[in-house]
């Protein structure tokens, strides 16, 4: 049997009742709003398998709702949470949808920012507060938000993998672990870094400016 964390027993302080359904629903939405970057104006929020069995009773969808605005998962404004929306002018809807063979605690967010852009997310609640994050725009990726996280949108070109650990290595920043996600060969891909340290705005700026074929990058620093 694996290790087992005091947070796996009696879960994360939360307001609702269930740290999957509520605690990690809440923690998808925060992530979900991270990666956006931007002030979400619309989203549909598809859920899949027990998180739409439970989406009234355990708070699911208030849990979901919260974390898109940043409220976490101990504040009483959770309750709140459709009021504020409504207040913040962001509109949501919900859908029950079949993703296959996933997580049953499972949610994918399509949203719309203020920038005109539409950033679609699928994460999963794995128990505890736990979450992972498990698809970006379509591609597919897996990271958990507990570490500082760093990604990059770039073309699958030789080099460019080197040349960002390179400038990590330099900046005394050390991964605790790397993926890298494409479509296809010489197609678009991400790579995901997860750090032991923070990795400050600096560092996103240096990447920016010497590393070619760079599409995006830009640092999650978790839940």
């Amino acid at each position: 049997m694996g290790d087992i964390s005091i947070f796996d027993i009696i879960g994360p302080r939360m307001v609702g009742p269930s740290s999957s359904h509520t605690a990690g629903a809440n923690r998808l939405g925060r992530m979900a709003r991270k990666i956006a970057r931007a002030r979400i104006e619309t989203v549909e929020i598809h859920v899949h398998g027990s998180f739409s069995k439970t989406l009234k009773g355990h708070g699911t969808d208030r849990a979901l709702v919260a974390g898109l605005l940043g409220i976490r998962e101990d504040d009483e404004a959770l309750k709140c949470a459709f009021r504020l929306a409504k207040e913040t002018n962001m509109i949501y809807s919900f859908h029950e949808i079949d993703l296959g063979e996933v997580h049953p605690n499972t949610v994918k967010f399509v949203m719309r920012t203020s920038s005109n852009e539409e950033v679609t997310v699928v994460g999963s609640s794995t128990g505890g507060g736990g979450i992972i994050i498990v698809e970006i725009d379509g591609l597919k990726v897996k990271f958990t938000g507990l570490y500082p996280t760093l990604i990059t949108r770039h073309q699958d070109h030789p080099g460019v993998i080197h040349r960002v650990t390179e400038v990590l290595a330099d900046e005394k920043i050390n991964v605790a672990f790397m993926s890298v996600y494409r479509q296809d060969k010489g197609d678009q891909a991400f790579m995901v870094i997860e750090s032991d340290d923070g990795i400050p705005e600096a560092i996103v700026e240096k990447l920016k400016q010497s590393v070619e074929l760079l599409e995006d990058v830009f640092v999650i620093e978790g839940v």
